[in-house]
Order: C-alpha cells, then structure tokens, then sequence
C-alpha cells in the first residue's frame, strides 16, 4: 500500500506592505502631486524652458557626486537625456505655461504608461495582451472626453503638449530597458547634468525676459523651483529605490496613479482649477484606464527618474 502523497505546499503570498513602506509610497505620491501644480505656479511667474533650466540646476548641484564611471551606453545616454530629459521636460513646463487648469494637463500626461506599453510593442516586439489593450483604449477615451468639456477644451493645446510630453517619457523608459542598469540616482544626476545645458540653452534662444522674471520670482515661486529639484528630483527619486530594492516594481508602481489625485485637489482648492462634472468624469476614466494598463503589465518599469 503506497503512502499517501503529501500535500501540495500552499502557493506562497506576497507579505503585506509595512508602515514603512505605505508611508513612503505616500511621501512619493503627496511630493510628486505637489511637484505638478509647483511646475504650473512657477510658469505662471518665469518662462517654461527656463524654469525647467533652474530646476535642473537644482538637482544637478544636489546630484553631482552620485555622476561618475562607468556610464551605460552613449548613445542610449544621448537619447535619454534629449529626450527624456529636455524634451520632455521642455514639454511638460510648455505645457503649464499654456494650461488654465492644472488638472487637464496632469490627467493627459498619465498617458506616458500606456504609451509606453504601446512603444514596447512596436519597437520591442513585447507582447502586448489584451487587458492592457483595452485599458490603452479606455484612457485614451476618457482624456478625449475629457477634452470636450466647454471649459476644458480652452486648453486643448496645453493638453496635446502635455500629452506629447508623455509621449517622450514613454519612449525613453522603452529605451532605458536595453540600458545597463544604473542606480536611479545616478541616472537622474546624468539626466539632470544633460538637461540643463540644453533647456538653458533653449532658454535663451527662444525665451525673453528672463532676467526681469527672476528679478520679480516671489519666494513662493523659488520654493517651488526648490521643491522640485530637491524634494522631487532627489528625495522622492530615492525613496522610490528604496521601495523597488525592497519590493517588485510592479507591486509598488500603481499605488504612485494616485498621484493627479493630490494634483487635482491642489488645483482645485487653491489654485482655481474648475471642475465640471465632465472633467472629473473624463479624468476618472482615463485614470481607470491607465490603472488597467498598469495592473496587467505588471513587469512595466516605472522609471525612477522620471520623478
């Protein structure tokens, strides 16, 4: 008589996220909410590429000693930084310069994590199924909806920049999965020191004003450049890696999708964003949609750097 066969061991559960790592996981979704509507206050005052430039000169003093040897490859460092960085960023900041609202514009730049789904498809050849397919779909019609409220299509341009701006995300994560993998703080640091050269640059070229800008900047306005190259650029760019070194990426990255909440609640109470029930609808779904998307690619790389 054979012996009975031993149980199958029970299928092994992830452990529960601990008060450590919910509070950080907060502190990046609170300081990436407040960096959008810092981005818009400080367009409001100084021209978008240069304070892009500030910002990124901020980060790169702070960053300075995490830059040095090896570096990945130069070309895929080229492209990351131009894109990734200048003009992406460039984007973004042009964007807060256009937009009324703060809400529209954040909503439509979540775009970057289905796009970068899209991307990895067709330039990867990465299998692309069909939860996240129609998650892809679902926001996309909800930014579209969204767009076709009476107020909101005032910033029709702010929003296909915004949306442009994700798109240049979007394609450097793709490109950041054939980089040899760096520390996040160190990427950032050669994003930053890359970024700014460019930005300030384009600053100068296309740009006017700035010196009168600086000189009349309220210490609101240099507070917020400060948040977003230290707060931002740096501190939430490290509790992120410290939160991936702990835990998979794709356990942590859909919890951060609350991240336009905090953005739309800071427009709305403070900063004067209108809120139709059109617009929450259409951001609602569009959210829902890129959650979709998040959810069923759980291998999608959030990109540390991209706080």
């Amino acid at each position: 008589m054979t012996a009975p066969a031993a149980p199958a061991p029970a299928a092994s559960r992830p452990h529960p996220l601990t008060g450590l790592e919910i509070a950080a996981i907060l502190a990046i979704i609170v300081t990436w909410g407040v960096n959008n509507a810092a981005g818009k206050l400080a367009t409001e005052t100084m021209p978008p590429l240069l304070v892009g430039a500030l910002r990124f000169g901020v980060a790169t003093l702070c960053l300075a000693p995490f830059v040095r040897p090896p570096f990945p490859d130069w070309r895929s460092l080229l492209l990351i930084v131009v894109v990734g960085g200048a003009l992406q960023y460039g984007l973004l900041y042009v964007a807060y310069s256009l937009a009324t609202d703060i809400t529209p514009v954040t909503v439509a730049n979540q775009l970057w994590i289905p796009l970068t789904t899209l991307f990895a498809f067709l330039l990867l050849k990465e299998r692309l199924g069909k939860a996240a397919l129609a998650g892809m779909v679902v926001a996309f019609v909800g930014v579209a909806w969204m767009m076709l409220d009476a107020h909101a299509i005032q910033d029709w341009r702010a929003i296909l920049v915004g949306i442009a701006a994700g798109a240049a995300w979007a394609l450097t994560t793709v490109v950041a999965r054939r980089t040899t993998s760096i520390p996040p703080l160190k990427m950032q640091g050669l994003l930053a020191a890359g970024t700014l050269p460019i930005l300030a640059f384009g600053s100068a070229v296309f740009e006017h004003g700035q010196v009168e800008a600086v000189r009349h900047a309220k210490p609101l306005v240099w507070a917020a450049l400060l948040w977003a190259g230290i707060v931002s650029s740096v501190m939430a760019t490290t509790l992120l890696f410290w939160l991936v070194q702990r835990r998979e990426a794709g356990r942590v990255t859909p919890y951060l999708l609350a991240t336009p909440v905090v953005t739309i609640l800071i427009g709305w109470a403070f900063m004067g964003d209108v809120l139709t029930p059109q617009i929450l609808t259409g951001a609602a779904i569009a959210m829902g949609g890129v959650a979709v998307v998040a959810l069923a690619e759980r291998g999608l790389r959030a990109g540390a750097a991209k706080a």
